[in-house]
């Protein structure tokens, strides 16, 4: 498997965790559990890929395992993730 195959599905997990942090964390920007994990797995992929290209060191580090690598594009995911479902959560009861 090519390392950014594995960055990429190290992100979207984080970013589905991520998004269903936040719509748990805060009730007026829950989109559901689908809904969350949607939103959160789409903002921690895209989030990821620009993290990557903002930090070289990050962009293809999971060819060559390393734990600390590994957190920080779960970390970059998950934060992603989390940042996108809180900003359709926030459209969505803006429009409601």
């Amino acid at each position: 498997m090519s390392g950014l195959l594995v960055n990429l599905i190290i992100q979207i997990i984080g970013g589905a965790i991520g998004g269903n942090v936040v719509g748990g964390a805060a009730r007026n920007i829950d989109l559901g559990t689908i809904g969350n994990t949607i939103a959160g797995a789409i903002g921690g992929g895209v989030g990821g890929q620009i993290l990557g290209m903002l930090i070289p060191v990050l962009a293809n580090s999971a060819a060559t395992p390393d734990i600390g690598t590994i957190v920080a594009q779960a970390a970059g995911g998950g934060v992603a993730g989390a940042v996108l479902t809180a900003i359709v959560g926030a459209i969505k009861n803006r429009t409601a």
